[in-house]
């Protein structure tokens, strides 16, 4: 290590560039396997944020599986995922981002389209054991209103509703023997982490199209709880993760009605995960009749196996999803802290493909690595963050010096931080700023009294936690007191904001396409989201004054730090007017504030030049408050 730095910290120069987080990295997702091949799909910001579908043999080289003019995407539920579906043969059934079409490769390259209808999405495609055509989720915009939801059958000529009724339905699962239909359900105004319903069917198959029979609940209509992530692991048993005894464990169901629910031991953490996106996976049955599942416990992520009822853990492997099965080892995109995100077969070192390469002199050690926190908060609670210092191999505070601090507060606000490498992170690590990305209440990970401590509470509990947080290590000399900013994106915004309108902690904030107005979330939002509040706030409009209360709109003349807004034009999730309209107030009452609006972007920033530009943006901002511009 060099000596002291004559740099402030905070300005230290780094080996994350702009061109790296966004023009030279690329993000990896949805990995499977079939027969010989990997697949996975591929996020290129320099492709204007284009999913695309890659392929690879062991020992191979790999390679796109689709021409540049589709992106494979779904806007079911408006945050998509589980876009795609490869069968035991190595056909692939996709929807397109851009068109919403559904389409078949076959494995000769040709691309067939599917009886998909216009003005609708399709999402969680599971092929039947025959591959005669595709189970999956349809969301219906064709009439004025929400859209309708149901499970629906799809082949070249057929499109058939096969269960409807709920408000959303997730992860239909065909048995291994194409006669019975697993899926989730659930209606407003839960959220799938409130509670959901297990139910199966029974199918019956004519000229290759099948029809579903008298559904059964088999889990979440007797007793209120949340049951995600079934799976086959015969045809007549399927596994899932059901909370209903406090926390996400695996839990066995039968086709037998007579058959009574059996819990699995307890993997002391939870196996489940809050169903944001479809495509998730946290339990794999393995074909020597193990149970492989990722685990969270106190909001830390590992992979373990079941066998003869005993949990081993498996820490060579760091897998953002539990790995899938390939050519007789396991293959999982790997997420350490301190590298890049890769796909890995077998072992950690036969990485064969990486999300970026590190710049030539560049490893692990320069990589800030993260400490679990917990910490007392208002009320007597505890809460949880993980803490990273600054990481630099070539510079390293002065005697007394304590770093600057950048508090996160993740977006959801039904989500958790993880300790997973990220460029949010070491963008400012490296740069000689600490981070603390808290875990408030309200965080997954944690089990459901934790995640149930925000209901009511959303801009209250999360805010004392991020205060709380920051004053914890202030008082242990981690950060300086004086340089203490708040990110956060989406209700990650609106945490910051409040927090901002509520404390004196915090030299500044950025609120990336974040929550400003909460009657007009409830107004203007989508259908996933549009009754998410009730619990978090209150019922809308009865609770109208609360809506108020807690906007961040309505405390404007409270923030007197410095605030940057960062926001895409095109967002249908949180609209743009809820930042102009906090900029604007804080304009008017002579406070600094900036905006900056993104051309083409969603909620959430997917194209280069954006993320090239938010990073930089960000960084000069804090760096003029502190005076180091």
């Amino acid at each position: 290590m060099t000596n002291p730095s004559p740099i402030p910290s905070g300005s230290w120069p780094s080996w994350v560039s702009p061109d790296l987080v966004a023009g030279r990295s690329v993000s990896l997702a949805e990995l499977q396997a079939a027969g010989d091949r990997l697949y996975w799909l591929e996020g290129r910001p320099q492709e204007g944020g284009r999913m695309a579908l890659v392929s690879v043999e062991r020992n191979g080289t790999p390679q796109d599986l689709l021409p540049p003019t589709h992106d494979v995407g779904s806007r079911v539920h408006e945050y998509g995922g589980g876009a795609y579906c490869v069968s035991p043969t190595q056909r692939v059934v996709f929807s397109d981002r851009k068109t919403g079409a559904v389409w078949l490769r076959e494995t000769d390259g040709t691309l067939v389209s599917l009886a998909a209808s216009t003005g609708c999405t399709y999402a969680e495609f599971a092929f039947d054991a025959a591959e005669r055509g595709v189970f999956c989720v349809r969301e219906d915009s064709r009439e004025p209103g929400d859209a309708k939801a149901a499970v629906v059958w799809l082949d070249r000529q057929t499109e058939k509703v096969l269960i409807e009724g709920d408000d959303f339905y997730a992860a239909p699962r065909p048995a291994p023997d194409d006669a019975h239909l697993a899926w989730i359900s659930w209606s407003h105004p839960d959220m799938p982490w409130d509670a959901t319903t297990l139910s199966i069917a029974p199918l019956s198959w004519h000229d290759g199209v099948p029809d579903s029979g008298t559904h059964r609940a088999v889990c979440g209509a007797a007793m209120r709880c949340s049951v995600v992530d079934p799976v086959w692991e015969s045809a007549r048993t399927l596994l899932a993760s059901s909370d209903a005894d406090g926390s996400w464990r695996p839990c066995r169901f039968s086709i037998d009605p007579q058959q009574a629910p059996e819990w699995l031991p307890d993997p002391k953490g939870e196996t489940g995960f809050p169903h944001w996106v479809f495509g998730q996976r946290s339990l794999v049955p393995l074909a020597d009749g193990r149970l492989m599942a990722q685990i969270v416990t106190e909001g830390v992520s590992r992979i373990g196996i079941l066998e003869n009822g005993v949990w081993t853990d498996q820490p060579e492997r760091n897998a953002a999803q539990s790995p899938v099965p390939f050519d007789g080892t396991l293959a999982w995109i790997d997420t350490p802290p301190d590298a890049p995100p890769a796909i890995v077969i077998g072992q950690d070192t036969n990485r064969i493909r990486q999300a970026f390469t590190f710049p030539d002199g560049i490893d692990a050690s320069d990589c800030a690595a993260p400490v679990a926190l917990a910490f007392p908060s208002a009320g007597g609670q505890t809460a949880h963050a993980l803490y990273y210092a600054p990481a630099n191999r070539h510079h390293r505070l002065a005697t007394k010096e304590r770093p600057p601090l950048v508090v996160m507060a993740h977006g959801g606000p039904t989500a958790r931080a993880n300790a997973a490498f990220s460029f949010k992170v070491q963008w400012w690590t490296s740069r000689g700023f600490a981070v603390l990305d808290v875990n408030y209440r309200g965080s997954t990970g944690f089990g459901r009294a934790y995640r149930e401590a925000l209901e009511g509470q959303w801009g209250i509990v999360d805010v004392q936690d991020c205060i709380a947080a920051v004053r914890h290590v202030i008082a242990q000399g981690l950060a300086d007191p004086e340089r203490c900013v708040i990110r956060g994106s989406s209700a990650g915004g609106l945490t910051v904001l409040t927090a901002l309108a509520s404390s004196d902690v915090f030299a500044a904030g950025c609120s990336l396409y974040g929550v400003a107005d909460l009657r007009a979330l409830a107004g203007d939002t989508h259908k996933f989201e549009s009754r998410y509040l009730d619990r978090l706030i209150g019922p809308y409009p009865e609770q109208e004054a609360l809506y108020l209360a807690r906007s961040p709109l309505t405390h404007v003349s409270e923030i007197t730090a410095p605030v940057l807004f960062l926001h895409g034009d095109l967002d249908k999730v949180v609209p743009l007017a809820q930042a102009q309209a906090m900029h604007d107030g804080l304009l008017a009452l002579g406070r600094h504030s900036e905006l900056h609006v993104y051309e083409g972007e969603g909620h959430g920033f997917r194209q280069e030049q954006t993320l090239k530009d938010s990073f930089a943006r960000e960084l000069t901002f804090y760096q003029q408050i502190f005076g180091q511009l």
